[in-house]
């Protein structure tokens, strides 16, 4: 066989076949008629990790992808940093001695290879390094005749590989959005659309505040009790202004393990600790050319706030296990339901961070200052909910049920006011909807209603609640519908706290 015919049959394996492994594979087997070759791989430097990657493998028995890291001394470093400088093109021959160069004894120790002789094969576009092809004796040495002739392949071998690159870098983009599409419509099913109930009544001041400061990219604290809708507040300032294209990424900072919270919050490179079997980008990261909403902000470890100071002060990042600097271009909003100035008295919150982050604060009030948003709260969430549970129709208020709703106290705020609906429909799914279950307390006299229950033992209160129960049930406690359902408890159980409250038994 001449060198053009060897040529011709060698380029056909070579590009034969879309799988880099597969054709790995398939130009080994032609090898193995010409010459003792019994493994092949390919593999790249990773000059940032000052390591030799291995992409793929074949041998007789067959060929696979890999995704092989192989860390380099310093030495080895410099050797290889050396030949890609020096741009070798042609194959070199290489006998397994004392005198091997020192990169390549690594490599084999490492992958725990026995070889006699081996070809490298730089392969390079240019004046650009793309990486090389290695081709091992175990047992014989290879002649100067087949170096030559391995040579004539660097061309093919250097479109497979490139091809190989640009698919891997297309499929890890593709992945990428895919995750991004993921996260973001995780987020956005938390959406309650753009309309915020309260807007010209209980939360007209502060809608005028996010009207005044949306438009910029200044922080924003957040304060209000658990439940009063700060992130509905967050969310309309990022989609009141110019970022309401980019993500809107939601941290809560309490729900993260501390062992985790840097890697959340700014992601890592692969092989950083163990377990990172993949790069991750992290909220930071997901945030970039948006807003971050970094909501219970007053949980965040100390540590982890001085971390979070410097992304405020320089907008850049590096990844855990990294050396790369990232710059970012976001907009943070905080949120919670702390003192935070009081924690900073306390040594708990650091004091820069908090004014880096109060540099624009609003106050969300409770839903018992806003009394006048409730009805149509509370009708926002029949409707909500009605669809969520499925119900035929849509329940109707009873008469009285707005006087109940606006007299008591909601140290739940929104939040409550959500579950109490919804529980109301689970009850009475065909209406009409009375909530004779809330405590009768005056939104008005809190000072006076907690005067009041300065005197009252928790067990009078319990009865109190108990004997409600029973008058709704007409003194009924088993079965649907009876005061043992309501009350979430067993009848015995029931009957057993009756008796210890001297409450007496019997339908009316």
């Amino acid at each position: 066989m001449d060198k053009n015919q060897f040529f011709r049959e060698a380029t056909l394996r070579i590009c034969g076949n879309l799988e880099i492994e597969q054709a790995l594979h398939s130009v080994l087997q032609f090898f193995r008629e010409k010459m003792p070759v019994d493994r092949m791989s390919l593999q790249l430097y990773e000059k940032r990790l000052k390591a030799v990657r291995t992409i793929a493998m074949a041998s007789p028995e067959g060929a696979k992808e890999v995704d092989f890291l192989t860390p380099l001394s310093r030495e080895a470093q410099h050797q290889i940093e050396e030949r890609i400088r020096l741009q070798q093109a042609q194959p070199h021959l290489y006998l397994v001695n004392d005198h091997t160069p020192r990169i390549y004894r690594e490599m084999f120790r490492f992958h725990g290879i026995e070889a006699t002789s081996f070809i490298v094969l730089p392969l390079n576009v240019g004046e650009r390094y793309v990486g090389s092809l290695t081709l091992i004796s175990e047992n014989e040495v290879f002649s100067q005749e087949q170096v030559d002739w391995i040579a004539l392949l660097k061309e093919p071998f250097v479109i497979a590989l490139s091809n190989t690159l640009r698919y891997h870098e297309v499929v890890r983009l593709k992945n990428l959005l895919k995750d991004d599409n993921r996260y973001l419509f995780q987020e956005i099913r938390h959406l309650t659309g753009d309309e915020i109930i309260g807007a010209n009544f209980g939360l007209k001041e502060v809608m005028n505040q996010v009207q005044r400061v949306a438009a910029l990219d200044s922080p924003v604290l957040l304060l209000g009790e658990t439940g009063a809708g700060k992130d509905v507040i967050a969310n309309a300032i990022h989609y009141s202004s110019t970022r309401k294209d980019g993500p809107f990424v939601k941290v809560n900072c309490g729900a993260i393990p501390d062992s985790l919270i840097d890697s959340e919050l700014f992601g890592h490179e692969k092989g950083a600790f163990t377990g990172a079997l993949t790069q991750k980008r992290g909220r930071f990261e997901r945030a970039d050319k948006g807003t971050i909403f970094l909501d219970e902000i007053g949980e965040l470890p100390l540590q982890a706030q001085s971390r979070l100071l410097r992304v405020l002060q320089h907008k850049e990042i590096e990844r855990v296990g990294g050396s790369k600097t990232i710059q970012l271009d976001i907009r943070f909003i905080a949120a919670t339901n702390r003192d935070l100035q009081e924690m900073v008295r306390n040594n708990q919150f650091r004091e820069d961070l908090f004014f880096r982050l109060s540099v624009f604060p609003i106050r969300i009030p409770p839903l018992r200052e806003r009394v006048a948003d409730i009805p149509a709260l509370a009708q926002y969430f029949i409707s909500k909910k009605s669809r969520e549970l499925k119900l035929p129709g849509t329940p109707h208020l009873a008469a009285d049920a707005v006087d109940r709703l606006t007299a008591y106290h909601w140290p739940g705020n929104v939040r409550e006011l959500e579950n109490v609906v919804e529980r109301a429909l689970i009850l009475n799914p065909e209406g009409p909807l009375r909530f004779d279950d809330l405590l009768q307390t005056s939104v008005h006299t809190p000072a006076a209603h907690a005067a009041d229950e300065e005197w009252r033992t928790l067990d009078a209160m319990t009865a109190d609640y108990i004997r409600r129960v029973l008058s709704k049930t007409n003194g009924r406690i088993n079965g649907k519908g009876g005061a043992a359902e309501i009350l979430g408890i067993h009848p015995n159980t029931l009957r057993h706290r009756m008796r210890k409250l001297g409450i007496v038994f019997g339908r009316k």
